[in-house]
């Protein structure tokens, strides 16, 4: 029998391609329509003040399109997105850090 070995590394042609199928506007995101909808007023709001979306708490089980509604928002805000694995966060202390050593920018989304 073959022994098969699979390594979980992302090869070069593979790079970019989940972020090619990945939604880019909320119009074109399926499901979750109710958050679509609270989503898209929130973030015509924030653009008509011309000011930054406010803090948004996205949350539940994996597969349910919290990063791509991150980025949706980074998009739809015309800004830029970092993304901060939440297991870097041990004490309310290294929030604080991330925060201060992070470069936001203005409009930018923060996705941990």
């Amino acid at each position: 029998m073959e022994e098969r070995i699979s390594i979980p590394i992302l090869q070069e042609e593979e790079s970019g391609f989940e972020f090619i199928l990945r939604p880019q506007k909320m119009a074109e995101f399926v499901g979750q329509n109710r958050i679509k909808e609270n989503l898209g007023i929130f973030i015509q709001a924030a653009k008509q003040r011309g000011d930054a979306l406010d803090h948004t708490l996205l949350y539940g089980p994996p597969g349910l399109g919290k990063t791509t509604l991150a980025y949706i928002i980074a998009n739809e805000m015309e800004g830029g997105i970092q993304s901060i694995s939440g297991s870097a966060i041990d004490r309310p202390g290294d929030l604080a850090k991330i925060l201060t050593n992070t470069e936001l920018q203005d409009g930018d989304v923060l996705f941990i």
